[in-house]
C-alpha cells in the first residue's frame, strides 16, 4: 500500500468517521448505473502510462478526442431529429429548423416506411405518419427536400431494414436537383443487427441483410466518397434498458460482425473503415457517461489496429453522433425534461460528440411541437456559445474519477466482447438471445430500483405534484392520411406501369444472384416503384425474419 493510500486510510478512520458517525452518508454504497462502485474520494493512479493509455488528442489511442482542437476549430454538428405525417409537413418543419440555426437533418420516418410497407397496405393502417413522415416513392422524397440544397446540408436518416432503398431515393432526389453523387454528405443508420437485438423494425433473416449492408458500403466507396454508410448505435440499446458498459460492448460487437462481413466480400479495411459512425446515447450519469464516450474512443481504436490490422488513421477514429436519452423523458412534469435534456447535452460534449441531437421535452407525450424543438435547440446553443466548456480539449481528463471510470467501462466492455467471440460473434449471440436476455436484466433491475424508491426519478417517484401543467401537444390530422393515399394512388395511375414492372423483376433476378443490389434499386425508385413494392421483391427472394 502505497503512502497514499495510508494516509487516505487514516482520513477515513478520523476526519470522516467523526462526521459519519454524527450524520450518515446517504447509502451504504454508491454506484453507477453499469454497477461500478463510486467511491467517496478518488486518488492520483500509482501509475499513468500517459501515451498509452490517453495520448493527444488527434493521435491514437484517441481518448482525449479524435481531432487535434475539437469544437477550438468549429462545434459540433446540431441536429434535431423530426418527421412526421406527410412530406409537406416535415418539409415544412425542417425549414424552420435550418432558419432557426440547425446544422444538420435527422429524418425519421413512420413505422410502415421503416418495414417496408406502403402507406395503403392493411399493415399500414394506424400507423401513417405517426412516429415519423411516410415516405412511400420518389415523388414524396421530391417534396421532402423541396428547397433544401442536397449539397450544402448534411442529412441523417433513422433507416435500417429499408436503408438501402431510402438511399436510393436521396440519391434520385439529389439527381433531379442537379447535384453530384461526390458532393452528398450524411448518413444512414443501415445497423440491422440492432433491430433484432433490440428494437424490431426488421424484415429480412440477418444473413441477407448483411448482404444488403455491405453491398451499400462497397457502392458508397465507389460512389457517395462523403456518405456514412453505417451509423451503428448503442442508443436503441441503452434505451431498450443496457447499461453503459453494455450499450458500448454490444454496440462494438455489432460493429465487429460488419467490419468481418465487409472484408469477406471482399474489401480491405481502410477503403471503408472510415466512414463508419456510430451513434451514442447520452443518459443522465453525468461522470459516467463522460467516461463512456472516453472509453468507447480508445477500445474502438485498439480493435481496429489489433483485431482488424487497420493502418490508416481515419480508420481507427470512433467518430459517433449522441442523442439525449429519450427513455429518461418523463410524462409527468415535463418541463423538469429540459434539466435532464441539458446534463446529457452537457456529457455529451465534455465526451466528445461529433453530432448531437438534444430530446424536447414534450416527447414522453407526442412528437415534439415548434416550441420545444426550438428549446431544445436552444439547449445545444447555450452549451456550445456560453459555457466555456467547448474551448479547451476534453476538459475532464485528468480528473481521477474520469480516468478511473474510463478504464472501468473499457474493461467491463471487452470482457463481453470477448465472451460473444466465443459464442461465435454478434449473429449468433443474437439467435441464441444473449443480448436480448442481458438487457431484459439490466432493465428489470433499473425498474426494480425506481419501484422500491432506490433511484429516485424526479416527480415520478419523490416530489411529485398531483396537479402539474401539461403543455400543447403536436397533433395529427387524420386528414393527412387520405392526402397520402391519394398521392400514391395518383402515382400508380401516372407511372410507367411496364417499366417498373420491368426494373421489379431485374432487382428479383439481382437479388437471387451476387451482384451489388444498390444500383438496380437506384434506377427502380426512378422508375417510381414504391418502397413497399421494391421491399416485397427482396422478401420473396430472401424471406422474413421471426425470432424463435
Amino acid at each position: 500500500m502505497s503512502s497514499l493510500d495510508n494516509k487516505k486510510k487514516q482520513w477515513e478512520e478520523t476526519t470522516v468517521k467523526k462526521v459519519t458517525d454524527r450524520f450518515p452518508e446517504r447509502k451504504e454504497r454508491f454506484a453507477t448505473d453499469s454497477d461500478i462502485d463510486v467511491e467517496r474520494l478518488y486518488l492520483p493512479p500509482e501509475t499513468v502510462q500517459y501515451e498509452e493509455a490517453l495520448g493527444f488528442p488527434g493521435e491514437f489511442p484517441y481518448t482525449r478526442g479524435v481531432y487535434p482542437t475539437m469544437y477550438r476549430g468549429r462545434f459540433w454538428t446540431m441536429r434535431q431529429y423530426a418527421g412526421y405525417a406527410t412530406a409537406e409537413e416535415s418539409n415544412e418543419r425542417y425549414r424552420f429548423l435550418l432558419n432557426s440555426g440547425t446544422t444538420g437533418l435527422s429524418v425519421a420516418f413512420d413505422l410502415p416506411t421503416q418495414i417496408g410497407y406502403d402507406s395503403d397496405h392493411p399493415f399500414a393502417l394506424g400507423e401513417v405518419g405517426k412516429v415519423g413522415v411516410a415516405i412511400d416513392s420518389l415523388r414524396d422524397m421530391e417534396i421532402l427536400f423541396d428547397q433544401i440544397p442536397l449539397d450544402k446540408v448534411s442529412t441523417s436518416m433513422t433507416i435500417n431494414s429499408t436503408a438501402s432503398i431510402l438511399l436510393a431515393l436521396y440519391i434520385a432526389v439529389a439527381r433531379k436537383q442537379g447535384v453530384d453523387e461526390t458532393k452528398l454528405s450524411g448518413t444512414i443508420q443501415n445497423d440491422i443487427l440492432k433491430e433484432y437485438i433490440a428494437r424490431g423494425t426488421y424484415i429480412f433473416p440477418p444473413e441477407p441483410s448483411m448482404r444488403i449492408i455491405t453491398d451499400i458500403f462497397s457502392y458508397c466507396k465507389d460512389h457517395l466518397p462523403n456518405w456514412n454508410t453505417i451509423s451503428i448505435s448503442g442508443y436503441h440499446i441503452r434505451e431498450a434498458g443496457s447499461t453503459a458498459i453494455q450499450e458500448v460492448a454490444f454496440t462494438f460487437a455489432n460493429a465487429i460482425a460488419y467490419v468481418q462481413a465487409a472484408i469477406d466480400s471482399g474489401m480491405s479495411v481502410d477503403s471503408f473503415a472510415r466512414r463508419l459512425s456510430f451513434f451514442f446515447n447520452s443518459h443522465n450519469n453525468l461522470l459516467e457517461e463522460i467516461a463512456k464516450f472516453r472509453a468507447a474512443r480508445r477500445l474502438w481504436a485498439r480493435i481496429m489496429k489489433e483485431r482488424f490490422n487497420a493502418e490508416k488513421a481515419s480508420s481507427m477514429m470512433l467518430r459517433f453522433h449522441t442523442q439525449t436519452a429519450g427513455s429518461s423523458l418523463t410524462a409527468q412534469q415535463p418541463l423538469n425534461n429540459v434539466v435532464r435534456t441539458t446534463i446529457q447535452a452537457l456529457a455529451a460534449v465534455l465526451g466528445g460528440t461529433q453530432s448531437l441531437h438534444t430530446n424536447s421535452f414534450d416527447e414522453a407525450l407526442g412528437l415534439p411541437t415548434e416550441d420545444a424543438a426550438t428549446i431544445a435547440l436552444r439547449t445545444q446553443q447555450i452549451v456550445a456559445y456560453e459555457s466555456g466548456v467547448a474551448d479547451t480539449v476534453d476538459p475532464l481528463a485528468g480528473s481521477y474519477v474520469i480516468e478511473k471510470m474510463t478504464d472501468e467501462i473499457e474493461s467491463g466492455a471487452l470482457k463481453y466482447i470477448e465472451l460473444i467471440d466465443n459464442m461465435g460473434g454478434a449473429v449468433a449471440a443474437i439467435r441464441n438471445r444473449f443480448f436480448q436476455d442481458e438487457i431484459a436484466g439490466s432493465a428489470y433491475r433499473y425498474q426494480r430500483d425506481i419501484e422500491k424508491d432506490q433511484k429516485v426519478i424526479v416527480g415520478v417517484n419523490r416530489f411529485q405534484q398531483s396537479e402539474a401543467d401539461q403543455p400543447d401537444i403536436l397533433r395529427i390530422n387524420e386528414s393527412m392520411v387520405q392526402s397520402q393515399l391519394d398521392r400514391l394512388r395518383r402515382l400508380r395511375e401516372e407511372r410507367d406501369a411496364d417499366a417498373v414492372d420491368a426494373v421489379l423483376l431485374k432487382l428479383k433476378n439481382a437479388a437471387s444472384g451476387n451482384a451489388n443490389l444498390m444500383p438496380v434499386i437506384i434506377e427502380a425508385v426512378e422508375a417510381y416503384a414504391t418502397v413497399g413494392e421494391i421491399a416485397d421483391v427482396l422478401r420473396k427472394v430472401f424471406g422474413e425474419y421471426r425470432e424463435a
